[in-house]
């Protein structure tokens, strides 16, 4: 899976490969290695915020269509991500990963076999644009 940043010019580490299992070996290996939970350095990890967002008592708006509210917050490594539903995304260094695992309830998610497969299943594919979901 690859993150697409939109809207910065700052650099991350590359995501360490996943180890990929030989075709010979046991099916219940495979089994164990394809079922096993995306979390680990490579994961991807997303969290809806409904309300308005502010950091340093400035409110957060979207450069693209100026929305203030109804975030995607994109967690990989360190970094966390914002996302609007218009598809406008950049990297926000005020959020910590921290600040990320707060938010996140608990280890539960819904896991999708790529990320766009996951922006367009939670309405952060551009296709909501302008759009506030309650």
């Amino acid at each position: 899976m690859t993150l697409v940043l939109r809207t910065t010019t700052r650099t991350t580490e590359p995501a360490p490969a996943l180890p990929v299992l030989p075709t010979g070996t046991d099916p219940l290996l495979q089994l164990q290695a394809e079922t096993r939970p995306a979390d680990g350095p490579g994961a991807i990890r997303c969290v809806g915020h409904s309300r308005e967002l502010a950091l340093g008592g400035i409110p957060v708006m979207c450069s693209a269509c100026r929305a203030r509210r109804d975030w995607l917050l994109i967690n990989h490594g360190r970094n966390v991500w914002v996302r609007c539903r218009c598809g406008n995304q950049w990297l926000e260094p005020e959020i910590s990963r921290a600040d990320f695992d707060a938010l996140v309830g608990g280890p539960l998610g819904t896991t999708y076999p790529s990320i766009e497969a996951g922006l367009a299943a939670l309405g952060f594919d551009g296709v909501f644009a302008g759009m506030y979901m309650e």
